[in-house]
């Protein structure tokens, strides 16, 4: 599919050196941002729907963690312990 882009004079020559040093052309640079772009914008879409998708088995569920101890534990992940996983309960 062949699309016509209008590009500001400064953007083009941003793509250009920036082409020019990874030694591609501006059309490479330009399709690889924008499958770059999309790449993202399709893994955050999944990313939501996923939440989406807990959030409303959480509610049919009526099971939870509170976010305390969800903090607590990846706090504790992250500074290399291996604190026992929170486990889901009903919440009042």
């Amino acid at each position: 599919m062949a699309i016509s882009l209008r590009v500001p004079e400064n953007v083009k020559r941003r793509i250009a050196k920036l082409a020019e040093e990874r030694d591609t052309t501006p059309h490479a640079f330009m399709l690889e941002a924008i499958r770059d772009r999309l790449d993202a914008e399709e893994a955050r879409a999944a990313f939501h729907a996923e939440a989406r998708r807990r959030l409303a088995r959480m509610k049919k569920s009526g099971l939870g963690v509170p976010a305390e101890e969800v903090f607590d534990y990846l706090l504790g992940r992250a500074a290399g312990g291996k604190p026992p996983r929170p486990k889901p309960r009903k919440h009042p």
